[in-house]
């Protein structure tokens, strides 16, 4: 089967590239955000752990800035239980130093009696999360990639894919040609290779617009975070690493796409304003806000998300509304589990491996179904519980999370899940 991408009219079309020694890798990945930027250095020290080269090649279509706003950078939470893998990949401590601790959660029900907190010393630990902006890792994991020798093709992309029997048969927009064993998926809710071979992808239009921002507070959070349920959707305050001195924190508001429009394009003296009275003064006043960005929330999957020696990832494979902040932990996941395949296959096999056989995308597939369903089942079950003003759900949430502030042995499997430590367990 061949499949063209859709390209500008300014991109040569994959058919009239001149043709170029074919590159021949064990794994191809396509898409080299934090996600497949990090599969394709753990693979890289698997391989070496094992004394079994692998030949691995990245496409990615746009390189990190060296420079950024301090505003306009957006942020991730990275879960304990991530944070815990990212240790054993050898990779979190080129990233430690980027990330700010959270110590403690506070949730809380707005205009409701509902409220709880989750603090780390509670759970024996020094935080259950970090946060870290997403351009400077960036910069981090490809300065780690251009010092390996992974075949890293960026600023590039995918102009055409073919199918074979033995490979799958890449083309880039540059003309270079790719053979690989296994190809992974890891560019994205709107996935080119996905769409160049026309797999299903199911969606959850949850009819409400993230708009998210970084904001000065006119106090220091204390490595607090928030998530504040409000009708319109969550609000979620996380903690940042100070800019200048400012306290600063990033901003995740989940509002109707009417309400996102006209937020975003307001005054920022009047969207501090409505801020502060949407989310309250627990996390000080808000002083500055940088640039407004938004985006639908949809929850999307790909019902198998494997093909002829193809492997999907991350948010290619998934996307998740933001509320419980899962969506790069359960990416992370997807890829521990690819590699743990990886490296059963290679012990097994040795010399004679073949890394895009239906045996191990099959056996991948298997991995990761109880994960997938399971969480991306309780973060609905989140948003559809939480916005809204229907009263039974009212009442019903708020006494949960008075439940679990009076009896804190509750709060276990709540703790468990935000932390990720389904992966640890």
């Amino acid at each position: 089967m061949t499949a063209d991408i859709e390209t500008n009219s300014n991109t040569t079309n994959s058919h009239t590239l001149e043709t170029q020694d074919v590159k021949l890798v064990d794994v191809a990945i396509v898409g080299g955000a934090m996600t497949g930027a990090t599969l394709a250095l753990s693979l890289k020290k698997l391989s070496e752990k094992l004394n079994r080269p692998l030949k691995i090649a990245l496409i990615e279509a746009h390189k990190p800035g060296s420079e950024h706003p301090g505003f306009d950078a957006r942020s991730i939470a990275i879960a304990h239980g991530s944070i815990f893998e990212l240790k054993r990949l050898g990779l979190w401590s080129k990233l430690a130093h980027l990330g700010t601790p959270i110590e403690n959660i506070h949730i809380s029900d707005r205009g409701h009696f509902g409220m709880t907190e989750l603090n780390a010393e509670d759970f024996h630990l020094q935080s259950l999360g970090q946060v870290v902006e997403l351009e400077r890792v960036g910069q981090v994991l490809f300065k780690q990639l251009e010092a390996s020798d992974v075949q890293l093709h960026c600023p590039e992309t995918l102009a055409h894919v073919e199918a074979q029997v033995d490979c799958q048969l890449l083309t880039l927009n540059d003309g270079t040609q790719i053979k690989t064993a296994l190809l992974v998926a890891a560019d994205g809710v709107n996935s080119k290779v996905r769409q160049a071979f026309n797999l299903p992808l199911e969606q959850v239009d949850f009819e409400q617009v993230a708009l998210v921002a970084n904001v000065e507070t006119d106090k220091p959070h204390n490595n607090w975070a928030f998530e504040r349920f409000t009708n319109t959707g969550p609000l979620a305050v996380l903690p940042m690493a100070p800019l200048k001195g400012d306290p600063r924190v990033s901003l995740v508001w989940a509002l109707t796409p009417s309400e996102a429009e006209r937020l975003q394009s307001v005054a920022k003296d009047e969207f501090l304003a409505e801020l502060q009275q949407a989310f309250g003064f627990r996390a000080g006043r808000f002083t500055q806000v940088g640039e407004r960005f938004s985006y639908p929330l949809l929850m999307s999957h790909m019902p198998r998300p494997i093909y002829h020696r193809t492997v999907f990832i991350g948010n290619a494979a998934q996307t998740l509304h933001p509320i419980a902040g899962q969506g790069f932990n359960l990416g992370l996941r997807d890829l521990v589990s690819l590699l743990d395949v990886v490296k059963q296959r290679l012990l097994a096999e040795g010399e004679a491996v073949d890394l895009g056989s239906a045996k191990l995308t099959h056996t991948y597939l298997k991995s990761r179904e109880k994960d997938r369903f399971s969480t991306m089942t309780n973060v609905e079950f989140l948003v559809r519980g939480f916005s809204n003003d229907h009263w039974p759900l009212v009442v019903g949430r708020s006494l949960g999370l008075r439940l679990l502030s009076w009896l804190p042995p509750l709060k276990v499997p709540v703790a468990r899940a935000a932390m990720g430590w389904k992966s640890v367990s």
